[in-house]
């Protein structure tokens, strides 16, 4: 316990926590889990929730991995109908009216670290469905930060293409985000993409005059498993490596392909505590 926190802060301040309204946007918030015992630099893994929000599920389900290798689970909520309330997507392209989605999650991080003896500067990532456009689209603009990234079942994708417009592609990448995309540093982070075999479903993903609609997504494939076949082509075409996971017997669920990230995640928490040793 912390000089400024009363036994009951103490209390919620491991397991299972509250949400947490973040300080970066009152409107955005998170929570967490977090193990009992903690080393010096624990590593962080941060879960993103896709359109429906059930960003607690995931923090759920990923709390028997957390106690076994000891690292913090972040599970942001971002929701949906801010300024406009039919909004369901803002997030899932980085930044909506405004609002930097990718800068939220990395004040969130600063502020877990502010209380947490996490690693700030390099996490885990995964996404699933709309999760997965976040993440494939923030590990474009922060390679740097990631020690990891999980992309699960994106509906909509954007390539490495300068001459397609955004979010098909990075056509004016640097303008709209102040950074160009680095090639060479997106090489040098793990990267998992992850589907269901089953996840055949069109409805959602091809939806002409819908505001997260763009003519040309179709050209990128029919299903999800399509899509996200058609992104690994496109990092490896750009040589980057890439884990390919095809879960079988799995439709559009996010909680079934978990193992399969827990799997890879764990892996690279291995190789890093191997790698620089005892804190």
């Amino acid at each position: 316990m912390t000089p400024d926190e009363s036994p009951t802060t103490a209390y919620w301040s491991r397991g299972k926590t509250p949400v947490f309204a973040s300080r970066f946007d009152q409107r955005l918030s998170y929570c967490l889990h977090v193990p009992e015992n903690l080393g010096p630099r624990t590593p962080l893994v941060v879960v993103m929730h896709g359109t429906e929000r059930n960003f607690l599920i995931y923090r759920d389900r990923l709390q028997p991995f957390a106690d076994e290798h000891g690292v913090v689970v972040l599970a942001p909520l971002f929701p949906a109908g801010l300024i406009d309330p039919a909004d369901l997507h803002n997030y899932k392209f980085l930044e909506y009216q405004g609002i930097r989605y990718d800068h939220a999650l990395l004040a969130m991080v600063e502020e877990v670290a502010q209380r947490y003896p996490i690693d700030p500067e390099r996490f885990y990532l995964h996404g699933f469905s709309g999760g997965g456009q976040f993440a494939h689209r923030f590990f474009y603009l922060h390679p740097d930060r990631l020690a990891g990234v999980s992309i699960g079942a994106p509906g909509r994708i954007t390539r490495l293409d300068d001459t397609q417009p955004w979010w098909l592609g990075t056509k004016d990448f640097e303008q709209r985000f102040g950074r160009a995309v680095d090639v060479e540093a997106l090489r040098r982070v793990p990267v998992l993409m992850v589907v269901g075999d089953q996840d055949v479903e069109t409805w959602e993903i091809t939806n002409r005059g819908e505001p997260n609609w763009m003519d040309g997504a179709e050209l990128t494939g029919a299903t999800r498993v399509e899509r996200l076949r058609t992104l690994e082509r496109d990092f490896l075409d750009h040589g980057i490596d890439v884990r390919f996971e095809l879960v079988p017997g799995v439709a559009h669920r996010g909680s079934p392909v978990l193992p399969a990230v827990q799997e890879f995640f764990a892996e690279l928490i291995k190789a890093r505590r191997d790698k620089e040793g005892p804190a």
